[in-house]
């Protein structure tokens, strides 16, 4: 079957090694499902499989991508949850925790298979390609926002990196579950674009808010750390589920998260039963993933380097032909 998939590792050139081409299709297997596969997502997690972290040498080859919607055996419509190992089915019950690609062939390909506990109906009201963006960045913000950050309607968020597609999640989630959304980005386009998602204002990086926020989301790492931190009100919460700018800030702000008894909370992915409140919570409301671009499988190499350039806003989905 035709993939997109790493064979070799590369921390610094990552695209080096990415390879398209044909690959053996899954195996079947007592306990999982073999999905055809209708749409996929891009995520940032696949570029750091790329760069090694969480994909050693001896696992490559190694299929790309996280994230599907597509048609189990029985010609269902169906949504792929990535993270496997946590509960026990479909691996042994010791197996630790993984998301595909750390340990297990993606979703850049014709055919992906998976426990099948992992397997969720899809609902009627979303698209394939809709529904392909929601079980890693969408799932990421919606258990950031809904479970970590402790907030309820009225409350005031801030978003830093918008563009992202956790930080576009994010923005579009909020609003619709009646938060203040703010948000922050280096690019003016993408600060117009938040608004028009829902951001009541969009700043550059390091701007003073109009007030200290309930809580912050952060992806960006070590550029907006500091700004994070000073953007909270006494006793707010700060929810981190990434670095893309790197884990090491200049300044920790140690002191003023004792001193204000600010809150910082990790989080990773979510829960099969958040991906489903999640895509519920889509089909009941009309909100929809934000969606960059839809580019054949053939070409899943511009969408990443559309992404390691930063020129996207949103999900790019990938379509096998």
């Amino acid at each position: 079957m035709f993939a997109a998939y790493a064979a070799r590792i590369d921390p610094d050139h990552p695209l080096d090694g990415l390879e398209l081409g044909e690959v053996p299709a899954p195996e079947d297997r007592p306990g999982w499902t073999t999905i055809t596969v209708r749409a996929a997502s891009l995520n940032h997690h696949d570029l750091w499989s790329l760069r090694g972290v969480g994909l050693p040498e001896e696992r490559l080859p190694m299929v790309l991508g996280c994230d599907a919607a597509g048609i189990d055996p029985e010609g269902r419509e169906v949504v792929v949850h990535s993270v496997i190992g946590q509960s026990g089915h479909g691996v042994g019950p010791d197996e630790p925790r993984s998301i595909l690609t750390e340990r297990y062939p993606g979703t850049f390909a014709e055919r992906v298979s998976v426990p099948t506990w992992n397997v969720l109906p899809k609902p009627k009201e979303l698209s394939f390609e809709e529904a392909a963006c929601l079980p890693t960045a969408w799932l990421t913000a919606y258990r950031m926002l809904f479970t970590n950050a402790g907030v309820r309607p009225g409350d005031s968020v801030l978003v830093q990196g918008a563009g992202g597609g956790v930080a576009t999640a994010a923005i579009v989630l909020g609003k619709a579950a009646g938060l203040r959304m703010y948000a922050t980005s280096r690019d003016e386009a993408k600060r117009v674009r938040a608004r028009e998602l829902g951001a009541e204002e969009a700043f550059e990086p390091g701007a003073r808010l109009p007030h200290r926020v309930d809580a912050v989301i952060e992806t960006v790492g070590a550029a907006t750390w500091s700004h994070s931190v000073k953007s909270l009100r006494p006793g707010g919460t700060l929810v981190i589920s990434g670095a893309t700018s790197g884990d090491r800030p200049p300044h920790a702000e140690l002191t003023r998260i004792f001193f204000l008894e600010l809150k910082v909370v990790g989080s990773t992915m979510g829960s099969k039963d958040e991906l489903q409140a999640l895509l519920n919570f889509c089909a009941a409301t009309g909100v929809r993933p934000v969606i960059d671009d839809v580019l054949p499988l053939d070409r899943a190499r511009e969408g990443f380097e559309r992404m390691v350039a930063g020129e996207v806003f949103g999900k790019v989905v990938l379509k096998p032909s």
